[in-house]
C-alpha cells in the first residue's frame, strides 16, 4: 500500500515515513503544501496523510478540498495540534476520513490507516482468505495450507495489494504506483522477478493470475 505524507515537521515526518515503511508501506513524505499538493494530484495514493499547519501559513485541509473537488476518493488522515471541536468538525466536513490530534501514538495512526484500508466490505476481515492462502494484515504474515510463509516486507505489500483487486487485470505500472514510492528505480522486470517469488512461495497461482 502506498501512502502519501505531507508534514513539514522534520522529526516527526521522518518518523512517521520510517515507522510505515518497516510494517511494509510505501511511503512518499513532502514537507510543503504545493509540493503535496501536486503528488496527490498526479499519483495514485491508498492513504493520504496531511499536516494542516504547513510553511507559508498553508493548511492541508486545503489539500484536502482541493482533492475532493476533483473527485479524488482516497482515504485522508489530517494530523494537527488544533483539537477544538470546530475544527475536527471543519475537517471531516471537508472531506477528511479521520482527524488526529497531535501529540498522538503511532500505533493509534497505524490503527486509523487499517481501519481506512478495510472500509470496503470485501476487506472487513483482518484474515483474508484464497485457497488455502491465509493472509492476515494485521500481523502482516501468511499461511498456506497451515503452513507459515515467510514474505519479504516488499512480498507482503505486493500480495496485499493484489488481494484488494481480485479478479482484475492489474498492469506492472499500476503494481509500481502503489507498492514503491514514487522515488524507488523500479523497473517492469523488478515487478516480474516479486511475482515470480511469490507465485514460488505459494505455490498457489490464481491470488496472482492477474499480475502482469
Amino acid at each position: 500500500m502506498r501512502v502519501l505524507v505531507v508534514e513539514d515537521e522534520i522529526k516527526l515526518g521522518n518518523a512517521i515515513k520510517r515507522g510505515l515503511e518497516q510494517e511494509s508501506y510505501a511511503v512518499d513524505l513532502l514537507r510543503s503544501a504545493e509540493e503535496g499538493q501536486a503528488y496527490a494530484d498526479t499519483e495514485d495514493y491508498d492513504c493520504i496523510i496531511l499536516d494542516r499547519m504547513l510553511p507559508g501559513g498553508a493548511d492541508g485541509l486545503d489539500i484536502c478540498r482541493k482533492l475532493r473537488q476533483s473527485g479524488n476518493k482516497s482515504p485522508v488522515i489530517m494530523l494537527t495540534a488544533r483539537d477544538a471541536i470546530r475544527d475536527r468538525v471543519q475537517g471531516l466536513t471537508d472531506g477528511a476520513d479521520d482527524y488526529l490530534i497531535k501529540p498522538f501514538s503511532f500505533d493509534e495512526l497505524l490503527a486509523r490507516i487499517a481501519a481506512l484500508l478495510r472500509r470496503p466490505p470485501a476487506f472487513m476481515e483482518t484474515k483474508l482468505a484464497f485457497g488455502n492462502v491465509v493472509i492476515n494484515t494485521t500481523h502482516k504474515s501468511v499461511t498456506v495450507g497451515g503452513k507459515s510463509v515467510q514474505l519479504s516486507k516488499k512480498e507482503f505489500a505486493l500480495l496485499h495489494y493484489l488481494t484488494r483487486h481480485p479478479d482484475q487485470v492489474i498492469s506492472k505500472d499500476q503494481i509500481i504506483a502503489h507498492v514503491w514510492n514514487f522515488d524507488a528505480d523500479v523497473l517492469p522486470n523488478t515487478v516480474e522477478v516479486f511475482v515470480g517469488s511469490l507465485r514460488k512461495k505459494l505455490g498457489n497461482g490464481h491470488i496472482l493470475r492477474s499480475a502482469a
